[in-house]
């Protein structure tokens, strides 16, 4: 019987073992994502930040920016949801959180909502609950060009200045560090310009040509194309540091495991070694 039971604890910290190596591999391979990710991250914040800056000087320092892009323009009544998960799990709490903030948004929808789905994980949390999946893009984030972006925000642009939807709302992960990701929901559009009455309006006259109309129609859809590819990046970034931290978490539990096996077996090695040990000494005394 003890002999059995040796050979089961043997068999699971050989298992336990053999999931320690594959997650600490996990583990390196996700970091080296994870300081790329982070690179790319950093010199595209940099670079989309001073864009967004000036798209929104212009917004802020002009009086004719097209009604239907602002708030109160019209009633919310569809509202697209762009919802940024993984393809793939063992990332912690990070595809969870994402579909849980979203989840909780469409619950207060007046009428169905209509979901882009960036990542598989999403995708299939809101088609098993019936909702309309409008496009999906199952690539990993980090792979996802500036230019397959605008395949991406094009028909929904398109679609609001149709009046199909009312709002454009994105749900994502965004970078604190490497230990600390946090869900954030950003309204695309239409806008809410805050004019702020200490920051001096700039004393220029600001010419649109051909015409205003025409200006802020080009202007609208890089600037949602520029959100949504700065999301894109920042979500893979916290993928990485998401599912590192799982992996090494994940790491240390399967050593402790098999240090807690490993005493285990010790113990019921020697208590079987003495059991055997007393047997031979009965039977010694026996024969006497």
């Amino acid at each position: 019987m003890a002999a059995s039971n040796m050979r089961d604890i043997k068999r699971r910290i050989k298992s336990v073992n053999g999931m320690e190596h594959i997650t600490n591999a996990m583990k390196l391979v996700s970091a080296a994502k994870l300081r790329r990710a982070k690179n790319t991250f950093e010199r595209t914040r940099e670079y989309l930040h001073y864009i967004t800056e000036s798209i929104e000087e212009i917004f802020n320092n002009t009086n004719e920016v097209p009604t239907r892009y602002l708030k109160g323009s019209r009633e919310i009544k569809k509202t697209c949801y762009i919802v940024m998960t993984s393809s793939r799990g063992l990332c912690g709490s990070y595809n969870t959180n994402v579909i849980k903030e979203a989840a909780r948004q469409v619950a207060h929808c007046k009428e169905e909502p209509i979901i882009v789905a960036i990542g598989n994980k999403g995708k299939e949390y809101f088609k098993k609950r019936g909702f309309k999946i409008y496009s999906e893009y199952l690539l990993p984030p980090e792979t996802i060009s500036f230019m397959e972006t605008n395949q991406i925000s094009k028909p929904i642009i398109e679609m609001y200045d149709s009046g199909e939807i009312d709002e454009v709302v994105m749900v994502y992960t965004s970078f604190v560090s490497s230990l600390e990701q946090s869900v954030k929901s950003v309204t695309l559009l239409p806008f809410e310009i805050h004019k702020d009455p200490d920051v001096p309006k700039l004393d220029k006259l600001v010419e649109y040509e051909p015409s205003v109309e025409q200006v802020f129609n080009y202007l609208v859809p890089k600037y949602v194309e520029i959100m949504v590819y700065g999301a894109i990046v920042e979500s893979a970034t916290c993928e990485h540091a998401a599912r590192r931290i799982a992996m090494e978490n994940a790491t240390d539990n399967a050593r402790e495991m098999i240090a807690e096996l490993n005493l285990f077996y010790n113990r019921t090695r020697q208590a079987a070694i003495t059991n055997e040990i007393s047997e031979i000494v009965g039977g010694a005394d026996a024969l006497k």
